[in-house]
């Protein structure tokens, strides 16, 4: 069993550097996957209210076995919960779903910058973190504008924005500020999921050449470039392979190769006009 390193994040936080993504996990899938997970040696798993599946994961979490704080639970709250202090009662119910008494991070799951509601939003989830139902705060989809936004008009510069990032669409700006921020940047889809990613053919030389999985060199991609992972699964094989990523390297040719497969931002979604 591998147990992922963690980053330190700004507030002094740990997360685990790989995760399990849950996304469109129903609850009876998410609560086996997380006890399979939990068995591969995962720590950290990431949810939604948009998702529908909180209760799996609660459930899921406690029939592990494994003692509450051994977990890095993230949960985030979509546009039904932004304004003012609308996300009181988004955090309130993700809470009861899971039947816990804190998240160790939440989000906001889109910026929606039309609506204009994410500063105000922000600062209520200041005030929760303060009470301590989330040890850490961040954002999810935010573009380097939406930040720049929402740490002009707030005091807390969030610990994690939680982004579409694999080596087809490597967002590179976006991450290049997030660093110089002390932000985290977490990749979800970070195995490219629907794109045809994982077919093709140079990250499949690459596979042949370290004797791993075409999965497996792009987290391992994810974890040299020091971001964080949550790639999702049901399959145990397929838990352990993506979480056994920590004892080889990829040189500077196999990085050069990666990187010529990058489509580019447009390749993406665009969170100025997506969201929900």
């Amino acid at each position: 069993m591998a147990l992922a390193p963690v980053i330190e994040l700004n507030d002094g936080n740990r997360i685990p550097q790989i995760g399990l993504g849950t996304w469109p996990l129903n609850d009876r899938e998410v609560s086996d996957a997380v006890v399979r997970a939990a068995e591969a040696g995962y720590r950290h798993i990431d949810t939604a209210v948009r998702y529908g599946n909180e209760a799996g994961v609660g459930s899921g979490i406690r029939a592990s076995g494994l003692d509450r704080a051994e977990f890095f639970i993230t949960t985030k709250l979509d546009g039904e919960f932004q304004g003012g202090d609308l996300a009181v009662a988004g955090l309130e119910g993700a809470l009861k779903r899971l039947n816990l008494d804190y998240v160790d991070l939440l989000l906001i799951h889109w910026p929606l910058p039309r609506r204009g509601d994410f500063i105000s939003t922000w600062k209520t989830f200041e005030r929760l973190q303060g009470e301590g139902k989330a040890r850490s705060i961040g954002v999810s989809n935010f573009k380097p504008a939406h930040l720049e936004k929402l740490m002009w008009e707030t005091d807390v510069v969030p610990a994690v924005n939680q982004i579409q990032l694999n080596p087809s669409v490597t967002r590179s700006a976006d991450c290049a500020y997030n660093e110089r921020h002390g932000i985290a940047t977490e990749s979800y889809s970070p195995l490219g999921a629907g794109s045809g990613l994982l077919s093709a053919p140079v990250l499949n030389r690459i596979a042949g050449k370290h004797g791993r999985t075409v999965s497996q060199v792009v987290l391992r991609w994810h974890v040299q470039k020091g971001l964080v992972a949550i790639p999702k699964s049901a399959d145990p094989q397929r838990m352990t392979e993506n979480i056994d990523v920590f004892d080889f390297t990829l040189d500077e040719e196999d990085l050069t190769a990666i990187s010529t497969l990058d489509e580019g931002p447009e390749a993406g979604v665009n969170s100025d006009v997506q969201g929900h």
